[in-house]
């Protein structure tokens, strides 16, 4: 009888833990373009958010952090008065958006078919 592999092993488990969270492949997708400062990386949250509240700043500095620690993205602080931090993505970060831009394909795709999806299971 085969043993099952502990979580820690189990690569989906291991990509579902690193990219948890409301708002870090919207950040993720935010960066491709180039390096953002903090309020550039809020701003851009805060577009198209539909019917979301606003992000606190604990939860966006949250979510930075995890990222980082994650390897997916950089933070360099300039050491400025008044403080300049930016962000951008890791050669790590660069390779996963061809994974967020599939995401966004299959849901530009089939999330028009969502109300018909969630009428049918009723």
């Amino acid at each position: 009888m085969a043993r099952a592999l502990p979580a820690r092993s189990c690569p989906v488990s291991a990509f579902q833990k690193m990219i948890s969270g409301k708002y870090k492949l919207r950040i993720v997708w935010d960066l491709k373009d180039g390096p953002r400062r903090y309020g550039e990386i809020r701003s851009g949250l805060l577009r198209g958010a539909s019917g979301s509240a606003e992000i606190t700043p604990r939860v966006l500095s949250r979510e930075l952090k995890a990222l980082t620690e994650s390897g997916l993205i950089d933070r360099k602080d300039f050491g400025e008065v008044p403080p300049k931090v930016e962000y951008r993505l890791t050669r790590k970060g660069k390779s996963f958006v061809p994974v967020v831009a599939a995401i966004r394909d299959w849901g530009e795709r089939h999330l028009s078919e969502a109300p018909a999806l969630t009428e049918a299971a009723e």
